[in-house]
């Protein structure tokens, strides 16, 4: 079982770093250095599915890491 949850885990964390990865580079960093933060936009078509999918992934994440904690215990 302690098995599965960590092959699990594995497969869930390489794919969160793929879809961070994927994920359109916003206008954070260049507001942080003065510019580029005066425009607002929303996620739309795949974008939105992709950060939708990330939450997803990084909660399912989270929840197999309890899991094998509280399995080792």
């Amino acid at each position: 079982m302690n098995q599965i949850l960590f092959y699990s885990q594995l497969v869930v964390s390489v794919l969160m770093i793929i879809l961070i990865s994927i994920q359109q580079r916003g206008a954070a960093l260049g507001a942080g250095f003065g510019g580029g933060g005066e425009i607002y936009s929303t996620k739309r078509g795949a974008q939105k599915k992709i950060y939708y999918a990330t939450i997803v992934a990084t909660t399912i994440f989270l929840i197999l890491g309890v899991l094998n904690i509280l399995v080792l215990k």
